[in-house]
């Protein structure tokens, strides 16, 4: 067992040293230290923490544990809060600015994704209005178009009886959709295509049904107050796996494997900048949508939306 001060001796240096870069640190970020001055800090900071064990149980002056354990836990606090800071900022300049470019960038896909579902929906509308039977083939259960078309059932009052049972149902059914949408991407495209297509030919096809049976415009007040959210979420997870497809089948002038890895950044880019999106339609869905407001109040919010949504994705970060 080595003495206190020749211990003390050994390492004073690189305590002060320490020391010198909490200073340092009290003026500026982490951040902005050089990065041999940032490794040269953790460096220190891992060796001092080692001295301190060695301090705890050899040495008998409480003045030099105190001291260590004072230095290890300011420089503790100095490291993890900048990690911390940092990864709030990396998520807010995502936000302010890597979504809505990467959304710029790759807006050929979410409007290839938006006009393949549009066209099944107007298809699933026009011929589910000339012939119920047609939503079959829209993927709409004949028992269900039963209940609509004879017993005129208003099946979404029931299912946001509960607000927060029916939203957190909601969320759980639009993240589901968006992650066949993205994951289907792998199929060359094909499987993100149909997902589009069959969710535009039922939602084409319900509305018909319902007004059909003389009650579409009551669905269609109740929908479109989160649609706006909810749908272009849905079309960016389309734009998302059409983005793998993409990687796939047509990688340019790149490697197959160098396409996927880029288009694939921004393929996750799009489906995480959907998430709190998604939540807000969510919330709408629940709480705003089948509250007892009058239509023109539900298609302000829709058009309120719809232009702050569209303002972001199309200006910010520019």
């Amino acid at each position: 067992m080595q003495s206190p001060n020749h211990f003390i001796h050994q390492r004073k240096e690189t305590w002060q040293r320490l020391e010198e870069l909490l200073a340092l640190l009290d003026h500026t970020r982490l951040r902005r230290l050089h990065r041999e001055e940032v490794r040269e800090l953790g460096r220190i900071y891992r060796r001092t923490a080692s001295d301190l064990a060695i301090a705890r149980a050899e040495s008998r002056d409480p003045h030099l544990v105190n001291y260590l354990n004072n230095l290890v836990i300011r420089a503790h606090g100095r490291i993890y809060r900048a990690e911390a800071q940092e990864g709030t900022r990396r998520l807010r300049d995502f936000f302010a600015r890597g979504f809505p470019q990467t959304f710029r960038r790759t807006w050929g896909f979410t409007a290839t994704a938006f006009a393949v579902f549009t066209l099944f929906a107007l298809a699933g509308f026009i011929g589910t209005w000339h012939d119920a039977e047609f939503s079959e083939l829209a993927g709409i259960n004949p028992l269900f178009r039963e209940m609509v078309v004879n017993t005129r059932m208003r099946w979404w009052e029931s299912l946001n009886d509960a607000n927060q049972i029916g939203a957190g149902v909601i969320m759980t059914n639009n993240i589901w959709v968006m992650f066949l949408a993205f994951a289907f991407g792998a199929m060359f495209g094909i499987g993100t295509l149909y997902v589009m297509a069959a969710n535009g030919a039922s939602i084409g096809a319900v509305l018909a049904l319902t007004y059909r049976a003389g009650f579409g415009n009551d669905l269609l007040t109740f929908m479109v107050g989160h649609g706006v959210i909810e749908l272009s979420c849905i079309f960016l997870a389309g734009g998302a796996g059409l983005l793998i497809g993409s990687a796939i089948l047509l990688p340019g002038d790149l490697a197959r494997a160098d396409a996927l890895r880029t288009r694939a950044s921004d393929a996750v880019q799009l489906i995480a900048g959907c998430v709190p999106l998604l939540v807000l339609a969510g919330i709408i869905e629940g709480f705003v949508s089948p509250a007892p407001l009058g239509p023109v109040i539900k298609f302000t919010i829709a058009i309120l939306t719809g232009l702050a949504l569209y303002a972001y994705l199309l200006l910010a970060g520019r």
